[in-house]
């Protein structure tokens, strides 16, 4: 909440700033799914089990007017670019279908200008859901050890392409690691449960 007010405060003092608009609109989309991300036990909803009904609808359509204003400015950005990625979240919602096409021309745009380890695991989580689970798995290999070993989507991301092609005893290997470097106990949880990993402390 402290976020967004201060994001609503750039936008008003830089109104012609398309990057202000966008880290608004960003922060708008990730927020209006804040009470859809737990069930009512508490457990962890992952995005694409949530209920958009339990969105915040009014902050969604705020994001949308914002990421649509900033757009106008013609200048690529990058959380311009990550607010587009949730809008493409947010109308799966609607039309009842997820654009991948549009999420990897995103994504690689991402990846293209402000490469980040998070944005080449979501690339790679991309071509996942296309059906290019060895194209997914070569982007994954290709990032720099060191810096994924603590990286939790990483390990998350690994152990889902290990059982896609038939490896559930490595697929378990790397949740267990991905289990180990989540601080969320509801997230544990779920994954625990999701792998058949022994209970988890």
């Amino acid at each position: 909440d402290e976020a967004i007010y201060l994001g609503r405060l750039l936008r008003d003092l830089m109104p012609d700033a398309p990057e202000a608009a966008g880290l608004l609109s960003l922060m708008l989309f990730v927020h209006a799914r804040r009470g859809a991300r737990r069930g009512p036990d508490g457990a962890f909803v992952p995005l694409a089990a949530q209920d958009p009904g339990r969105w915040d609808r009014a902050m969604v359509i705020e994001a949308e007017g914002l990421l649509i204003a900033a757009a106008r400015f013609g200048r690529y950005g990058r959380f311009q670019c990550e607010a587009a990625i949730q809008s493409v979240h947010a109308q799966h919602a609607v039309t009842g279908r997820l654009n991948l096409d549009a999420l990897e021309t995103l994504y690689r745009l991402l990846v293209r200008h402000h490469p980040t380890v998070g944005a080449a695991v979501a690339l790679a989580s991309v071509l996942r859901r296309r059906g290019r689970p060895a194209e997914a798995m070569a982007h994954l290999g290709a990032l720099d050890g060191a810096v994924v070993a603590g990286y939790q989507p990483f390990w998350v991301l690994h152990a889902h392409l290990l059982r896609d092609t038939g490896e559930a005893e490595a697929a378990r290997g790397s949740a267990a690691i991905a289990v180990r470097l989540t601080a969320d106990a509801a997230v544990r949880a779920h994954l625990t449960a999701e792998f058949g990993l022994p209970g988890q402390a």
